[in-house]
C-alpha cells in the first residue's frame, strides 16, 4: 500500500503521470471516494500523462462509460454511481474493456467490486482540504502491489 498526499492539482498531476508510466495495458483501476473527491480529476491526470488532452476527459456519470483514444494507451472510464444493480453494470460489457489493451478506470468501484477483475489496483481518495486529497493505492495481487511500489518510486 502507498499513500500519496496531494496538496494541490499539480500534485494530482504528478500522481497521474506516475500511474500513466507505471501501469501496463490491461490494468483495471477501481476508484473509491465520495462525490467531489477527485476520481474524474485523477483520470484526467492519467490521460494527460498518456498524451491525451485533459479537457477530453469528462465524468461518465450520465453516459456510464467513456472511451478516450489518441494517447499512448486508450482509457476506458466507467461510472457506476447511477447503476441500480450488478446486471446494469454487466450490460455495459465491462469484460470486453477489462480484456482490452488499455487502462480501465471504474469510479465507485466499491459498488461493483465483486464484478471487477480479481487482479486490480484500488485507489481510495479522501478529501483532506479545499484542494488537498489523500490517495491510498492498494494492489489486490502481488503483481499489482509491485505496480504500487513502482508508482511510489515515480512519485518521489
Amino acid at each position: 500500500m502507498f499513500t500519496f498526499t496531494a496538496s494541490n492539482e499539480s500534485d494530482t498531476d504528478r500522481l497521474g503521470a506516475a500511474l500513466a508510466n507505471a501501469l501496463p495495458p490491461g490494468t483495471t483501476v477501481g476508484l473509491i471516494g465520495t462525490l467531489g473527491a477527485g476520481k474524474t480529476r485523477l483520470v484526467q491526470a492519467v490521460a494527460a500523462g498518456l498524451g491525451l488532452p485533459r479537457a477530453n476527459v469528462t465524468s461518465p456519470t450520465f453516459v456510464l462509460v467513456n472511451e478516450y483514444a489518441g494517447g499512448r494507451l486508450p482509457i476506458y472510464h466507467f461510472d457506476t454511481y447511477r447503476l441500480k444493480d450488478d446486471d446494469e453494470f454487466l450490460n455495459l460489457g465491462p469484460d470486453e474493456y477489462f480484456d482490452a489493451a488499455g487502462l480501465t478506470f471504474v469510479e465507485w468501484a466499491d459498488r461493483v467490486s465483486g464484478l471487477l477483475p480479481l487482479e486490480r489496483l484500488e485507489i481510495t481518495i479522501e478529501t483532506i482540504g479545499d484542494a488537498a486529497r489523500q490517495f491510498s493505492l492498494h494492489g489486490t495481487s502481488t503483481r499489482m502491489e509491485g505496480l504500487v511500489t513502482k508508482v511510489e518510486l515515480l512519485c518521489k
